[in-house]
Parts: structure tokens; C-alpha cells; sequence
């Protein structure tokens, strides 16, 4: 459990500070969209949002999706219920994706 924080932690920190890195330019290179090694650390940051977004989705199914699995074989009538937990944390890859969308968008 440690370790899986540990791994979140850093890649968030990872992608603002690429993104911050990527998007801190000169004022008169402002209104300019950003090119070369700026727009590779934008890309890169879109990507580590979008992965970490889906780690962490995929992490948090597993385990939701054995303990609704144990639930259900003892109670089946919260199957409905097990499915709403399920598709909850569906939002962290829905989040990732719009993260990645807005610094994509600065390129």
C-alpha cells in the first residue's frame, strides 16, 4: 500500500512539475504556442496524467471487484449497488483524460 502512495505521489509530482517546467516562458513568448522541448514535456505530461489516471483505475477495480465478488456470493441482491461501486472510480481515468485534453491544448 506503501509503495503504491509512494509510486502516486511522485507521478503527480512528476507531471506538475513537467507541466510548470514546460508552460513557465518568457512574457513575450506567451501568447506563442509553446514548440520544441516545451511541447515534448506537454505531450509527456499528458501522457504520465492519462497513465497514472489508469493505474490508478485499475488498481482501485481489483480490489473493488474481488470484495463485490465476495459480497455477492453471499448476498446477490446488492449486485446493483456493487456495479455503481465499480463504475466509480471510472472518474480518475475521466479526469486524467481531461487534464491531458487542457495541456494538449496548450501545444
Amino acid at each position: 500500500m506503501r509503495k503504491a502512495a509512494l509510486v502516486l505521489t511522485i507521478g503527480l509530482v512528476l507531471t506538475l512539475g513537467v507541466t510548470s517546467w514546460a508552460l513557465a516562458a518568457p512574457a513575450e513568448q506567451a501568447a506563442e504556442k509553446p514548440s520544441g522541448l516545451s511541447a515534448g514535456l506537454l505531450g509527456l505530461a499528458a501522457a504520465i496524467a492519462v497513465g497514472l489516471g489508469a493505474i490508478g483505475t485499475a488498481w482501485a477495480q481489483s480490489r473493488i471487484g474481488s470484495a463485490a465478488a465476495g459480497a455477492m456470493a453471499e448476498r446477490p441482491e446488492i449486485g446493483g449497488l456493487m456495479l455503481v461501486f465499480l463504475a466509480l472510480p471510472e472518474t480518475m481515468i475521466i479526469l486524467g483524460f481531461l487534464v491531458a485534453f487542457f495541456i494538449l491544448g496548450k501545444i
